[in-house]
């Protein structure tokens, strides 16, 4: 793993985060010679979860479902 002392890193930080870009390879930052930052490419993009259709095949139908769920007495428009 390359090191850099965190001078040269402030200094050159774009140049270094598009190193480890290309390269996939991690720097570690310095400051004093004790590491405090390790710079690592990003993991690899994952696709997006589909919520479109997310719940398919997860609904039961019960019982009757054309017919009113209660009765027509029940109803006041129809007296």
């Amino acid at each position: 793993m390359e090191e850099i002392a965190i001078s040269k890193f402030k200094a050159t930080c774009l140049a270094v985060l598009e190193k480890v870009r290309k390269t996939g390879r991690p720097v570690l930052v310095t400051r004093f010679g004790q590491p405090i930052a390790e710079v690592v490419p990003p993991s690899p993009a994952q696709m997006p979860k589909r919520t479109l259709g997310a719940m398919q095949g997860t609904g039961r139908i019960v019982g009757d479902i054309v017919s009113p769920a209660s009765d027509e007495e029940d109803w006041e428009v129809l007296r």
